[in-house]
């Protein structure tokens, strides 16, 4: 209770105080949902509840204020209901509407942050509805594919065009641009262990877009149509990283060695130096010999004399590969922690 009701005595407040923040915490989630109908919720079959679950969820998302402040009254509410459930204070609606809320948040919480609060506590007739509307929305799979990012098969499933022909199916915009927004972070960060120059631009992309999403819901009159345009504009970012993966096959290199060419190109195209196509690809093969040479020791990272061997070895491959053509620190450097990026996340 001290936790959430800002108390600064030693003595926790009685029973009478918890349920006064419960009144208080429903009569504002009360103010927030009072345009938005859940009699159906209460009073209907499965399919109408269910239906409303998710309808709320999409609410609730029209501006980031509204989900933020949501969100928080959800969870003041539900801690200080867990000292005093028991209670007679609360008559049966109360208890229902508890309920509603704390279902709303439980999904908007997965699709956020991949695990739904206290599923088990729920009754089992909520926490049927919970997993139906989050099984329906693609976010258990979602979820289930982000345990194990590492894995070849996990990211083959992300990003083959029946998943992502699922994904494009939710009709909910708002929810839709949640499990694409959650799709695409898991995503950039797997392909950041391997690809630390790309996953970077792939990473400040998704950032810009995710920004424009919560500038544009806070505008009260947020067209569907600009709900749309963002989230296809994440399903084009999620294509296209799709696209940059696959595209070393083009090059004749592997998943891995591009990684190496695309940080020599990077600083090329960077400071502006002449360096010919084919040799970028050649050294980035080299460069990759020596990384997987250097790394067969499994504490390599953490033995001093290894990873100062891996630079001298990197520095002499580079310089006797007139790369750069005149001295720059940056170049060494890049490649540097892009070899100690791949080999501590492989």
């Amino acid at each position: 209770m001290q936790q959430y009701t800002n108390y600064q005595t030693e003595e926790l407040p009685d029973i009478s105080q918890a349920i006064k923040i419960v009144r208080d915490e429903l009569e504002v989630l009360d103010k927030i949902f009072y345009r938005f109908n859940k009699n159906k919720y209460f009073f209907g079959d499965s399919l109408d509840q269910l239906q409303v679950l998710k309808d709320a969820v999409e609410f609730i998302q029209v501006t980031e204020e509204l989900e933020n402040r949501f969100m928080y009254s959800v969870k003041r509410l539900k801690s200080a209901f867990n000292l005093c459930s028991t209670s007679d204070k609360f008559s049966n609606e109360d208890r229902d509407n508890i309920s509603f809320y704390t279902a709303v948040r439980s999904v908007l919480f997965k699709l956020t942050k991949g695990v739904a609060p206290d599923l088990q506590q729920m009754n089992a007739k909520v926490r049927e509805l919970l997993e139906a509307a989050i099984t329906s929305e693609g976010v258990e799979q979602i979820y289930e594919i982000g345990k194990d990012t590492k894995t070849k098969n996990s990211e083959i499933d992300i990003f083959s065009d029946e998943y992502l022909a699922r994904i494009n199916a939710i009709i909910k915009p708002n929810t839709k641009i949640k499990i694409l927004q959650q799709l695409l972070r898991q995503s950039i960060e797997n392909f950041k262990k391997v690809n630390r120059i790309k996953g970077v631009e792939f990473e400040e992309r998704l950032r810009r877009l995710v920004a424009t999403y919560n500038d544009r819901r806070k505008e009260e009159a947020f067209a569907s149509e600009v709900l749309d345009e963002v989230a296809e504009q994440l399903s084009d970012l999620m294509q296209q990283l799709k696209e940059e993966k696959n595209s070393f096959e083009k090059l004749g290199i592997d998943y891995e060695e591009k990684a190496f060419y695309d940080v020599l190109k990077y600083v090329r195209d960077t400071f502006e130096f002449e360096y010919p196509e084919e040799k970028l690809i050649q050294l980035s093969r080299e460069v990759k010999k020596i990384v997987e040479d250097k790394s067969q020791y499994t504490d390599w990272n953490t033995r001093l004399d290894i990873k100062a061997q891996l630079q001298v070895d990197l520095i002499l491959l580079l310089a006797n590969n007139g790369y750069p053509p005149v001295s720059l620190d940056t170049a060494y450097k890049e490649v540097l922690e892009q070899a100690e990026n791949l080999k501590m996340n492989l």
